[in-house]
């Protein structure tokens, strides 16, 4: 049986990449987007992108657009991988009933 990813299973985090994922490859969602889209408050959402990067599952851009710091993210090809993997074996838990 496949295993779940602790990193990944945490409800917060299980969206953040299944918001991720379903991008392009190569495509980032700002911050503020992102914090909207799931309704979290900003320190939430940034402990769980800094425990996310620390995973390397995700890459956290800081840049100026207009002279104002705006924060990109982007799920990693590792990223993409492990949740691909979590989401295998959360089917394949459900198959077994």
């Amino acid at each position: 049986m496949a295993k779940l990813d602790r990193i990944i299973h945490q409800p917060v985090r299980l969206q953040i990449m299944a918001t991720l994922v379903a991008l392009d490859d190569e495509a980032q969602l700002g911050f503020t987007s992102l914090r909207d889209l799931l309704d979290l408050s900003d320190g939430n959402l940034g402990a769980h992108l800094r425990k996310l990067e620390d995973a390397a599952y995700i890459q956290v851009q800081k840049t100026f657009v207009a002279r104002k710091p705006q924060t990109f993210v982007q799920a990693t090809l590792l990223g993409r991988q492990r949740f691909q993997e979590h989401a295998a074996a959360l089917k394949s838990i459900l198959e077994q009933e």
